[in-house]
This record gives structure tokens, C-alpha cells and sequence, in this order.
């Protein structure tokens, strides 16, 4: 019997797909709407998201124009961008807010590249409590006698193919976060 890794991949992409939403929330010095997607206010007794409640657009490259469809929660969705500790200037008007992004120094793109390293091992711990999990049910399956020895060392081997995979994806999600980090 060969082992299907069908939900393994699932869950890997998951891995992926999570870290490459990590990685945009993070910022980069250029203006990008996802910053703010955890960033939430209390609105009407409960949680909302920013997006939620306003339009956000980019309006140039350093700035971001937040307009929420209530105005009288302007003043609630600046606070919850300062709390958020995003390193972003908030500016008001009677229009909304505009979230500006500072110039990044040498030292703070160094500090974001090191969140990104650790983004980064976070993802490859979690690809590895997977594997492991696989593993442990590879080896059930043979000492139950559902899998033959050869069959167990092909799984075995497949699943390296798909952990090595999985490993490249993530490293080339992080190079490329780091190239825009860098500028």
C-alpha cells in the first residue's frame, strides 16, 4: 500500500501560504494595504477589522488613505494603528486618516530582516512537526503490517522530496522579502 500524502501537502501549503501572509503584513517602507490587515478597533460593542469599516488605498507610494464609512471612528482606528506598534505615522483629516510609512534605516531593515529569519525558523519548525507526525504514521502503518519495509523507505523517501520542496518555497518566500527589505 502506498501512503498518500495528499493531506501532508495541504498542510504544508498552509505553511507556506501563512508565512507569506506574515510577510505582508510586515513593512517594508512602501506603502501596502495588508499592513493593516490585523490591526482591529472596537466598534458596536465588538471587533472589527480596519478593513471592515473603511476603504483603505494606496494614495502614493509612502502613504496609505484610510476612510472609514463612520466618521466618528477615526480617532478609534488611529489608536488601534499606534497601538498596533507598526512603526507608522498616522496623520487625520476630515476625510479619514492617512497611515504614512517612514524611510526605513540601515538598522531598522536589518531588525526586519531578523523578524523575517525568525518568521522564516518558525515555518521550518512547523514543517518539521509535520514530517515528524507523517513519519510516526508511516511507521504504525508498517509495524501493523498495512505497509511492507520497501514501501515504508519509498514513503520515506518521498517525503524528504516534499520537505525539501516545501523548504525551498519558504527560503525563496524569504529572499524575496528580504531583496524588498533591503531595497
Amino acid at each position: 500500500m502506498q501512503y498518500n500524502f495528499s493531506n501532508f501537502k495541504i498542510g504544508l501549503k498552509k505553511v507556506e501560504e501563512f508565512l507569506g501572509k506574515e510577510y505582508s503584513q510586515l513593512s517594508t517602507g512602501r506603502a501596502s494595504v495588508m499592513v493593516l490587515d490585523g490591526v482591529s478597533i472596537e466598534t458596536y460593542g465588538s471587533y472589527q477589522s480596519i478593513k471592515n469599516v473603511s476603504s483603505i488605498s494606496v494614495e502614493d507610494p509612502k502613504t496609505l488613505r484610510v476612510a472609514p464609512w463612520d466618521k466618528n471612528q477615526i480617532k478609534a482606528i488611529e489608536k488601534a494603528i499606534t497601538v498596533a506598534d507598526l512603526g507608522l505615522s498616522v496623520a487625520t483629516d476630515e476625510l479619514g486618516l492617512r497611515v504614512i510609512f517612514p524611510q526605513l534605516t540601515t538598522e531598522t531593515r536589518q531588525k526586519l530582516v531578523k523578524v523575517l529569519k525568525e518568521k522564516l525558523e518558525e515555518g521550518r519548525i512547523t514543517v518539521r512537526k509535520e514530517r515528524g507526525d507523517v513519519w510516526e504514521e508511516i511507521q504504525k502503518q508498517e509495524r501493523d503490517g498495512k505497509m511492507t519495509e520497501d514501501e515504508k523507505m519509498r514513503a520515506k523517501d518521498e517525503l524528504q522530496k516534499i520537505i525539501d520542496e516545501t523548504n525551498k518555497n519558504l527560503e525563496v518566500l524569504f529572499e524575496k522579502k528580504e531583496k524588498e527589505v533591503m531595497g
